[in-house]
């Protein structure tokens, strides 16, 4: 696959792609060069996925509140500096800090 295609492949198509790559890489069937082929398009594809989710996740809006009507009140989600993966591990850790959330946690998925 050319960088231009990846670049217009759906989320889903990319991740596809990748783990068909990490599936064949797995396998250990592949020659040096041909591994390291398929190793670079997987790059590719990961860091397409990363892009198509950091363009979602600034479209994001927060729910702030619901008038009376039902009506819902949003403002949009702040940009931050931080990657994807470092924003993910906030809010995982910011959810199991929650009362509730600590109430209904087993120890299994605290150690997960």
């Amino acid at each position: 696959m050319d960088e231009n295609s990846a670049c217009h492949a759906t989320f889903e198509h990319s991740l596809a792609e990748l783990e068909s790559v990490v599936h064949d890489l797995e396998e250990g069937q592949l020659g040096l060069a041909e591994a390291l082929a398929r190793y670079e398009e997987g790059v590719k594809h990961l860091k397409h996925c990363y892009q198509l989710l950091e363009v979602a996740e600034r479209r994001i809006e927060l729910l702030t509140g619901v008038a009376d009507d039902g009506t819902p009140s949003t403002q949009p989600f702040a940009e931050s500096s931080e990657s994807l993966s470092e924003s993910a591990g906030r809010r995982r850790k910011a959810k199991r800090s929650t009362p509730a959330a600590s109430e209904e946690t087993s120890k299994d998925d605290i150690d997960a």
